[in-house]
């Protein structure tokens, strides 16, 4: 019988350790409740998703471990905060190679205007998002900062006037 038990045990453990990339209907409540409200106290957030504290918390540990929850951070008025210019950057490379791409990449990182940049199919290579406080801080972006990147063929810029919809929740899986 004890042998049973502990083989038993090993089956779960060896599941659980195949699944530890699988979320549930609750981790999925639990990342949706944190990406509405990341200040939400451990006992509103288990309130919310049905679980007493204790599993709830060791569930938000487990995601954070697992890299799912990558941390936490404040949504920022764009406006307020003085960058009230958006502008999609459709970048176009030369003959692309390893050591062009990185060179490219590394300078993408470095620079704090691009908000994100994707790596893209079609007829453009990258797309960047950019925020700036102006037209004039957006040309010296352009002069200064992306024209030096290596490997740059052409730039498409494309000015957001208005903005539909702006979600920071994952819809339900």
């Amino acid at each position: 019988m004890c042998l049973r038990m502990i083989a038993s045990n090993e089956r779960i453990l060896a599941d659980n350790a195949k699944n530890e990339n699988v979320m549930d209907a609750i981790d999925r409540k639990i990342v949706r409740a944190l990406q509405e409200n990341a200040r939400l106290s451990n006992q509103d957030l288990s309130e919310r998703v049905g679980l007493s504290p204790s599993p709830c918390l060791r569930r938000v540990r487990a995601l954070e471990r697992r890299g799912v929850l990558g941390g936490y951070t404040a949504l920022v008025d764009q406006e307020k905060y003085g960058l009230p210019l958006n502008v999609f950057v459709e970048i176009k490379m030369e003959r692309p190679s390893d050591a062009l791409i990185r060179g490219f990449e590394a300078g993408i990182a470095r620079a704090d205007e691009i908000l994100e940049c994707y790596l893209m199919t079609g007829s453009s290579d990258y797309l960047l998002h950019v925020v700036s406080a102006s037209l004039q801080d957006y040309e010296n972006f352009i002069r200064n900062v992306l024209t030096k990147l290596p490997g740059v063929r052409s730039i498409d810029s494309k000015f957001a006037f208005g903005q539909v919809k702006k979600n920071t929740v994952f819809p339900p899986g």
